[in-house]
């Protein structure tokens, strides 16, 4: 309420009148009184009024015809009628004319003061909300780094954009390398605390206790090597963001602890007895089943019901092929740039390798095969035998369609293929010989005519250390 808020008081008693001024400026309103309704029409064509508190029955144009010329002139100015004879039947009528509210005669300075304020309080709402609608629907656009324009990425950048303005916890699947925390990132940036913190943890690194003295901080002296009081990452992270990255290798207890900060936002530093509160928005992700986890019990069903509220599920760099030259030449004027080199494409030949390439660790791998490319590189066009993708198979390939320019070369790369394809050979066979033998390391190196010394010192070679791992 502000001077600048205007009230007309029409009444034919100027005792009334008078009163209510009275009352009314010391809230600081600017008032002004009219006693018949065609005084006040007068004052109210020259500056409409905010609010008109007015009496219903009077001598030269009653209250009813005066609120209806106001509301006719002024839509968003409040009326409130007084009158010291009221009936049911005249304030529904006064109502339905759009009348603020009714005040039946006598009244209390305090009930005059709090109708006013309601009306000034609505027709601002009102005012506002009339703005608002006003205003022009400008989309949004999205702040991510996710590079692509595939119907697969252009759907997660648009679940991105829905859930970010909410406080909705997140849940992200992708495989290895998919990008998880530059959605999470995305969230975060295009959410009410854009401009708060960010804090990533990788689950995954950090044992049971660890990771909850980390995320809830501890008392000095709660277990053995916590020599000072710590703030965990909830308490730093404060108003921010937090993202849990690999949740499915979270234990059982770490996973109770967080189930129930969710549903209180609360949690207790270890060592401590009080609870703190906090306001974070958790964004968790995973490349794990969960659901299959729950079902063998290695997940608590209640957690995963709670973090299951709005799940993004990242694709695979094969199930959007489209995307790899736009990602690899992003990745190209990122990395040219770094190292200060004009790097400007692809040659045909390797652009073909990239596009029929399987990449089995998704745009990361992209992104570390492009940079040994761009360091390789020895001319404006990335060629063939510059991508490298840390596989021997794939580097033997390369190898093999390479053609030398001399003699030298000619030898180098005879000797390099021979190398190549012979770890190659002696790796496929080990696992071949322990596929055989189901991972019997005896049985094996006897199959194959090798004492099991020599064969264990091949799997060593390869790093052949349990079934299924190589």
């Amino acid at each position: 309420m502000t001077q600048s808020t205007r009230v007309l008081v029409v009444d034919d008693e100027p005792q009334i009148c008078h009163n209510c001024l009275k009352i009314l400026t010391k809230d600081k309103y600017h008032v002004q009184c009219a006693y018949n309704g065609q005084d006040a029409l007068a004052l109210f064509s020259e500056a409409p009024y905010d609010v008109v508190v007015t009496d219903l029955k009077m001598n030269r144009l009653g209250g009813m015809e005066l609120l209806r010329r106001v509301k006719s002139m002024a839509p968003d100015t409040m009326v409130i009628v007084i009158t010291g004879y009221s009936t049911v039947s005249s304030a529904v009528e006064v109502m339905k004319l759009g009348a603020f509210d009714y005040l039946p005669k006598p009244f209390t300075p305090d009930e005059l003061r709090s109708m006013v304020a309601q009306a000034v309080k609505a027709r601002r709402v009102r005012m506002e909300n009339r703005d608002l609608v006003a205003q022009p629907q400008r989309p949004q656009k999205t702040i991510h780094q996710l590079v692509g324009n595939s119907p697969k990425i252009r759907k997660v950048v648009e679940m991105v954009a829905k859930v970010a303005p909410t406080d909705a916890t997140v849940l992200i699947y992708g495989a290895s390398g998919t990008g998880k925390e530059l959605v999470a990132r995305a969230v975060h940036a295009n959410s009410r605390r854009a401009d708060r913190v960010f804090f990533a943890v990788d689950c995954g690194t950090l044992s049971g206790n660890l990771l909850e003295s980390e995320l809830f901080g501890h008392a000095k002296g709660a277990f053995t090597g916590a020599h000072k009081e710590k703030e965990g990452i909830f308490k730093r992270a404060d108003g921010g963001t937090v993202f849990l990255d690999e949740i499915g290798n979270i234990d059982l207890e770490v996973q109770g602890k967080l189930l129930r900060f969710l549903e209180s936002r609360e949690f207790i530093p270890v060592g401590h007895t009080t609870p703190q509160r906090v306001d974070i928005r958790l964004i968790l992700a995973t490349n794990q089943n969960l659901e299959e986890m729950v079902q063998s019990g290695r997940f608590r069903h209640d957690f995963y019901y709670r973090i299951f509220v709005y799940p993004i599920y990242l694709p695979l760099l094969k199930e959007r092929t489209e995307d790899i030259l736009p990602i690899a030449y992003h990745f190209i004027g990122q990395f040219a740039a770094k190292v200060g080199k004009t790097v400007r494409g692809l040659a045909d030949d390797a652009l073909k390798h990239l596009i029929g390439h399987e990449w089995p660790g998704n745009v990361r791998q992209l992104r570390n095969v492009i940079e040994r490319a761009v360091i390789h590189c020895e001319s404006e066009l990335i060629q063939l035998k510059d991508l490298t993708f840390g596989d021997p198979q794939d580097e033997l390939s390369l190898l093999l369609e390479n053609v030398p320019e001399d003699n030298e070369a000619l030898k180098r790369m005879k000797k390099e293929i021979r190398e190549k394809a012979i770890r190659k050979v002696e790796k496929n066979f080990i696992l071949q010989a322990l596929n055989r033998s189901d991972w019997n390391v005896t049985q094996a190196a006897r199959q194959v005519g090798l004492k099991r010394t020599n064969f264990q010192t091949l799997m060593r070679k390869y790093g052949i250390r349990k079934r299924g791992l190589a």
